[in-house]
């Protein structure tokens, strides 16, 4: 066999021989249908897009679209994402032949008292090109781009991930600072009622209807609850804080426009809810940790092509001449061109325990899917039944909230009238504080709820992903499907 014969065997076979395993994705192992699932839930097949607009809420829409416009953990996941795709334009480059021109003039002289003794100065004019090309008999090189492909689409579901969690922690954030206005809406509103009540018994102790002990438990009261207050403003403080941060701006950039009150956002009209094997399509982290083990499992091929021999084509040529004039006549030409062969036969079990270190880390990147998907199940059967159980409570509260209304209008009449002892307008004035602070704040946590529902479920992303016929860098946004349908 000829040598020049020897790439051409190796190109023929070369689509026949992958060193390594073949990737193939984990099955999944996830329940047929949620354990906690409220009767009034749809199961949706489509991703869950903007869920947010379900709330009907549109300062809460706005405030999303500039975080994901401004938030800098996206611009971060993004930048990411720009170098792991040219990182994979640099390892799928091994694919193709290197070709390197260089050019040089030098002025020599040789020693006269050397083995090759020399004489006047001279000048040597030089110019060519080299060429050189791994032929990827194994499949190593192809393992390698596997590989490259596979880390920078899990880059890219680490961005999705990031929108994910900021569409999230804005809304959390939001949904919080309008539950603290509230609650200092109620605490406000029982204060001024509780002035009235000290205002009245201070006018009956001097009619000599109240007595002092009446006018002492009345200011406590009242007292007390301007207590409240500052620790609810501090908290409210902090939120709007966070959402300026959220949204890549300083922490008080969002106060003013944000400071009046609003109410808590609703809940959807339609609670839409995937199935449990849909998380795994949907939710970025799975999708991220899947790829990491395709990118891991490619590094086997990557490591084991090391146990075999690498053959390369390379090629010079180039003109080298003493004189400018005559460098590019034919004369001057050199060339070399060859296959080349290497191979490391010996290496201590260096490779191979390396290999055995790749496997490893390939069936911790399993371990860690796995691991991934039981959290992501965990976390949507938690916010199904916190959501399920707070609509439970509230239910409770709001009967509670009217009874104690009722209570403290009775009591007030009854004492203004001398039939009721002061106590009682006392304990109906605490019941209507706690009982309407304790709606106000389910209502909070109702609806924070269905946002750990949302992001659990991996909603969000999706709609912020280029439409089909848009191009990739349009700058473009999906349309997202709507909960309400």
């Amino acid at each position: 066999m000829h040598r020049w014969q020897l790439p051409a065997l190796a190109l023929a076979v070369l689509p026949a021989c992958s060193v390594g395993p073949d990737y193939a994705p984990p099955p999944p192992h996830v329940p047929s249908e949620w354990g906690a699932l409220p009767a009034d839930a749809v199961i949706t097949q489509s991703p869950l897009g903007a869920w947010w607009d379900g709330f009907g809420d549109p300062i809460l829409s706005a405030l999303i679209l500039r975080a994901i416009d401004g938030n800098l953990d996206v611009l971060i996941a993004t930048s990411r994402v720009a170098e792991a795709r040219a990182l994979y334009r640099a390892d799928a480059s091994a694919q193709y032949p290197t070709v390197d021109v260089d050019g040089q003039i030098s002025r020599q002289r040789l020693s006269e008292n050397g083995i090759f003794p020399g004489g006047e100065p001279q000048t040597l004019y030089s110019v060519g090109s080299s060429a050189s090309w791994e032929v990827d008999v194994f499949g190593r090189v192809r393992r390698i781009v596997e590989a490259a492909e596979a880390s920078t689409e899990a880059t890219e579901e680490d961005r999705r991930n990031v929108l994910v969690a900021v569409c999230a922690d804005v809304a959390t954030s939001y949904v919080n600072m309008r539950t603290l206005q509230r609650r200092l809406s109620v605490a406000r509103a029982n204060l001024e009622s509780q002035r009235r009540v000290v205002e009245l018994t201070r006018a009956r102790r001097e009619g000599g209807i109240a007595s002092s002990l009446d006018v002492a438990q009345a200011e406590s009261i009242y007292a007390n609850t301007q207590t409240t207050l500052p620790p609810l403003e501090a908290f409210l403080e902090l939120e709007l804080h966070r959402l300026g941060v959220l949204l890549g701006r300083e922490p008080r950039a969002v106060r003013s426009e944000l400071s009046d009150q609003g109410r808590i956002p609703g809940l959807p009209v339609t609670l839409a809810v995937t199935l449990p094997a849909d998380i795994i399509r949907q939710r970025p982290d799975i999708r991220a940790a899947e790829r990491s083990l395709a990118a891991e499992t490619a590094r086997i091929g990557v490591a084991k092509g090391d146990l075999y021999p690498r053959f390369e084509l390379f090629g010079t040529f180039g003109f080298d001449a003493t004189t400018a004039s005559v460098l590019f006549n034919g004369a001057s030409r050199s060339y070399s061109v060859g296959p080349s062969v290497q191979w490391n036969v010996f290496a201590g079990g260096r490779i191979r325990a390396l290999v055995r270190a790749q496997e490893a880390r390939t069936e911790e990147a399993l371990a860690r899917y796995e691991s991934t998907v039981l959290h992501a199940l965990e976390e949507v059967e938690n916010a199904l039944v916190s959501f399920d159980k707070l609509r439970t409570e509230r239910t409770a509260i709001l009967e509670a909230v009217r009874a104690a209304n009722q209570s403290l209008d009775l009591s007030t009449t009854l004492y203004k009238d001398g039939v009721a002892d002061f106590q009682n307008v006392l304990d109906a004035q605490r019941g209507v504080l706690l009982f309407q602070d304790a709606l106000a704040r389910v209502d909070g946590e109702l609806i924070q709820s269905l946002i750990r529902l949302y992001r659990a479920l991996g909603g969000g992303w999706s709609a912020f992903e280029p439409r089909p016929d848009t191009p990739e860098d349009g700058g473009g946004s999906a349309e997202a499907p709507n909960l309400n349908g």
